[in-house]
């Protein structure tokens, strides 16, 4: 193969790699990946639901009861290995077990989960889902190469970003970077990667957010100017509706950045809102396919978009989102109210997302997808409004 050869990135959500049939369909997806001549780096989350079991054992841990949450975390993995039919002990399952075992012992004996610990704790499910991963690929036959995402992507200071939103809610640069495309090039050619996770400027583990594997995927494949982006789900694409709800949903073929940006930000849970400037800006398509049902169209996403003849492309449904309402009759004809009382979000790090306005009310939503918010910040934000 020519060592200038073009990467294929694929990302793999974690209801995607919780089975052993899903894994064959992923080795299968690598495989066609592969006679093209492309080099394919696989991006992948934790296992479903591990993600909330890791939540769990943080709050148990906090009370020294931790035990019982652990025990059905590692008892979650060597089921998957079992059914993969993998050797036990030959990869790093058991390292990272320990370390989360390890973890959870100090923070029950300080009584504390920092944030720091809590994204190295958040982290272990990436890593183990990958360990198990990389090691079915080789097993049928791929030359597969086990890569930390935090040796590849390094959070970058984002101006208003409180400190809490630098270590849960990270970004990254993305780039196109000569350096990274040489190593990976040197390689296997086919390479097993973690979403989610990356490393500050001091190597410190931080998180993309949830969800934030599809960013994770992005940012690697404007980093290594790959010739596409795939994001492989449990739905053969974006809807114009969420087809559990409303049978009747189109799938949308082919849509422009900007239509994918607009329906992920307003609540389709298939792409994250933040995958989609890293492959814009570089003019790198992206495809969603199904991971159950590979041979699916999907949905393409370019800067040609659709054919424009849907006049309404989809509708969504956000939930979760927290509404904040100030309402003053003092405010009407009053100069630069919006902008001392957006100056306060700001200074609280937090990103407004809708607003509402009349002559005696401003109301703003707050989207947990884009801030992290617990009860002692909303506190803080509501006695400085």
């Amino acid at each position: 193969m020519s060592p200038t050869a073009s990467w294929i990135v694929l990302k793999f959500g974690g209801t995607s790699v919780s089975s052993a049939a899903n894994w064959h369909n992923i080795a299968q997806v690598v495989a066609a990946r592969r006679a093209t001549g492309a080099r394919v780096l696989v991006v992948h989350s934790a296992l479903t639901g591990i993600t909330d079991r890791l939540e769990r054992l943080l709050e148990a841990a906090l009370h020294g009861a931790h035990t019982e949450v652990l025990a059905a975390i590692e008892a979650r993995h060597h089921a998957l290995e079992q059914e993969l039919h993998l050797t036990p002990g030959e990869g790093e399952l058991q390292r990272h077990l320990e370390e989360l075992r390890q973890i959870a012992a100090g923070i029950a004996l300080v009584g504390e989960a920092s944030d720091r610990s809590r994204a190295r704790v958040m982290a272990t499910g990436e890593l183990m889902a990958t360990d198990l991963g990389a090691r079915f690929l080789r097993a049928r036959g791929h030359d597969v190469g086990w890569l930390d995402a935090r040796s590849l992507l390094q959070s970058e200071e984002r101006r208003g970003a409180s400190a809490k939103a630098s270590v849960l809610s990270a970004t990254c640069g993305f780039a196109p970077d000569a350096d990274l495309q040489r190593r990976l090039q040197a390689l296997a050619p086919v390479l097993v990667t973690q979403g989610f996770i990356a490393s500050d400027a001091e190597g410190n583990t931080v998180l993309l957010g949830r969800g934030g594997s599809d960013t994770s995927a992005a940012y690697l494949a404007a980093k290594l100017s790959a010739e596409r982006l795939e994001i492989w789900t449990d739905v053969p694409g974006m809807f114009s509706a969420n087809p559990r709800s409303t049978p009747t949903a189109r799938l949308l073929r082919a849509l422009h950045y900007d239509e994918a940006q607009e329906i992920a930000s307003n609540g389709a849970k298939v792409l994250h809102p933040r995958c989609i400037l890293p492959v814009r800006q570089y003019r790198i398509p992206l495809h969603v396919y199904a991971t159950q049902t590979p041979d699916l169209t999907g949905t393409i996403v370019t800067a040609e978009g659709g054919d424009g003849t849907a006049q309404v492309k989809a509708i969504c449904v956000k939930k979760g989102i927290t509404l904040i309402a100030m309402e003053s009759p003092g405010m009407w004809h009053q100069v630069g109210f919006l902008a001392d009382a957006f100056q306060v979000f700001k200074d609280h790090g937090m990103s407004i997302d809708l607003v509402s306005t009349s002559e005696t009310n401003v109301t703003v939503s707050l989207d947990p997808a884009a801030n992290t918010l617990d009860a002692d910040m909303l506190e803080e934000l509501l006695a400085d409004l």
